[in-house]
């Protein structure tokens, strides 16, 4: 098929290289232009940009798809189908309505649940026991129309975001490739979403990577695991020098009990409003390198019994 790639992220390289690797004839890629990134904020192509070269495959960075021209140049590609995948831009009508078969989208949840812009994240915020994949015809709703296949996958205890992000690329990319063979075959079927369980995940901002050890261990652990490794839970403390924001990128409800925030052992397990979670990964700014939770103890000088933020 003739397909129209659009995605920026990592999330997105797996189901590119996999539609190529397949057979199908990509004629363009549209990916978010290139941004300042690193300590020396140079620009940046996206990872969808630098396969798409690598492939050979014209690359467009447009600002907005809303306009004419716009319009006329995704016309021109004469697709059979668009294939969006964390592509971070809104699509008009007249883009959804311009190939063939559509807009299909790969969404990273189990819809209705988690439309949106974070829904990986907010999934494992939320304790959910599973998540998954799934191939949706696009409409101007946010992730609002009829899906067709779906793949599942088990939240583990202790899975993280970046670990469930991780385990859903290469399921995502194969979902998406064989819903195209099934368009083929003029045999995807999609069945509209139900009105009931809809949630949104809403992108994740600054204000809520902060821990707040007065929840219960279990809340506090899902917010932990639900921000790593992007954008990162944080606590602040004073190691001696002025207050240090340490980010926290693994934790466990563990149990314990104490005043909230305090280190009840040199295993870095911290009591919470009930409960206490033990804190697996650590780094503190500016130190560069991860620590575990014991060797975190033992360079931070705290002591069981006393308040670590």
């Amino acid at each position: 098929m003739r397909v129209v790639f659009m995605g920026t992220p990592d999330f997105a390289v797996p189901t590119l290289a996999r539609l190529a690797a397949d057979g199908h004839t990509i004629a363009a890629v549209y990916t978010r232009a290139p941004a300042k990134a690193g300590r020396g904020m140079a620009l940046k192509a996206s990872p969808v940009q630098v396969l798409a070269e690598s492939l050979g495959v014209p690359v467009l960075t447009p600002a907005s798809l809303k306009d004419r021209p716009a319009a006329e140049t995704f016309a021109d590609h004469a697709a059979d189908v668009a294939v969006v995948v964390a592509y971070g831009m809104l699509l008009p009508q007249p883009i959804l309505d311009l190939s063939r078969h559509g807009c299909l989208n790969l969404h990273g949840s189990l819809l209705p649940r988690w439309r949106g812009a974070a829904p990986i994240q907010r999934a494992v915020m939320a304790g959910d026991a599973e998540s998954g994949v799934g191939v949706m015809r696009m409409e101007l709703g946010l992730d609002t129309g009829p899906v067709a296949m779906e793949e599942r996958v088990s939240i583990m205890p202790g899975m993280t975001a970046g670990q469930l992000h991780d385990a859903l690329m290469p399921l995502g990319a194969d979902l998406m490739a064989r819903a195209l063979q099934a368009l083929e075959r003029g045999d995807l079927r999609f069945t509209p979403q139900a009105e009931a369980g809809v949630l949104y995940a809403h992108k994740i901002s600054n204000d809520e990577a902060r821990i707040d050890w007065t929840r219960p261990a279990r809340e506090v652990a899902n917010h932990i695991n639900g921000l790593s490794p992007f954008p990162g839970a944080f606590f602040e403390a004073d190691f001696g020098k002025g207050l240090e924001r340490v980010k926290v990128l693994a934790a466990e409800a563990v149990s314990g009990s104490g005043e909230p925030g305090t280190l009840l052992d040199a295993e870095a397990s911290i009591a919470c409003g009930e409960g206490a979670v033990r804190l697996r990964a650590l780094r503190r700014a500016g130190k560069g390198g991860v620590a575990t939770g014991p060797e975190f103890v033992r360079g931070s000088h705290r002591t069981p019994g006393t308040a670590l933020a």
